[in-house]
């Protein structure tokens, strides 16, 4: 009997040091009086390494309007509880009158049979001031996909390739580059959706969002995109929900190595 409960012992334990929080969350942050939004919405783009994280959050209404910022943490693996401290502003677009806010979160994780959460508080400071924000909850859902993709690329021509992923069920897009529409809701299907990105030395980043129009018969609204830059390949499973109709794929220039 000693030995029985040894070994299921062991066993627990291998499990909790196993637990990876490595991938995409995304969910929901409120605000206390006085922010922008009372509610808005959250993705954390998360690596872990032992029970250090690090990575980059993206706060956002919709992905034309967003705060990125890294992140830097630690997670206890017995309590299941993280913490993540925002330490730099990576880039933002939002209006005017709104100051990005350097956050840190207290998080609990679980996990059910369909879904892993973490949730909690969080607090900060406006950006280059000590002003406390307006602090509130978050909840986040692990995810398959992000809305937000970067994607370097060292050649002058790139082509993007919509397919719809997995079964065909009428899913609808719109595709704009650089805020112009490219493609005017058209129907997903086995035969690509082709959209070429031109990089020039007068412009080194270019935008690409893809705009769900319907979740077809079997929601969510997913596509596959195949990215060929040069010799490079790459594939991207995009999915909207009914919050996020759009996902963005940024691409950056970067000079090819000698």
């Amino acid at each position: 009997m000693k030995r029985t409960a040894i070994i299921i012992f062991f066993l627990q334990a291998v499990c909790v040091q196993a637990q990876d929080l490595s991938g995409t969350w995304r969910g929901k942050l409120t605000q206390g009086p006085g922010g922008c939004f009372p509610v808005y919405f959250i993705e954390v783009q998360l690596k872990m390494e032992g029970g250090k994280v690090y990575g980059s959050t993206y706060h956002f209404s919709d992905v034309s309007n967003f705060v990125k910022e890294r992140f830097e943490g630690v997670y206890d693996a017995k309590s299941k509880s993280l913490s993540l401290f925002e330490n730099g502003v990576l880039d933002f677009r939002i209006p005017a009158d709104c100051i990005p806010c350097i956050k840190k979160y207290a998080l609990d994780y679980a996990r059910s049979l369909d879904a892993q959460v973490l949730k909690g508080d969080w607090g900060g400071k406006m950006m280059n001031t000590q002003t406390p924000c307006p602090s509130g909850k978050v909840v986040l859902t692990k995810e398959d996909a992000s809305i937000f993709n970067e994607i370097k690329v060292d050649t002058g021509e790139i082509k993007l390739d919509f397919y719809d992923n997995a079964q065909l069920d009428g899913d609808t897009i719109s595709v704009t580059l650089d805020n112009k529409p490219v493609v005017s809701k058209q129907r997903l299907s086995t035969r690509p959706l082709t959209v070429f990105v031109k990089m020039e030395f007068s412009k080194l980043e270019h935008e690409v969002v893809m705009i769900a129009h319907n979740e077809g018969t079997i929601p969510p609204n997913t596509a596959l995109l195949i990215v060929t830059a040069g010799e490079k390949k790459y594939r991207l499973f995009l999915s909207s929900d009914d919050d996020q109709k759009k996902i963005m794929v940024r691409f950056i220039y970067e000079k090819p190595h000698q």
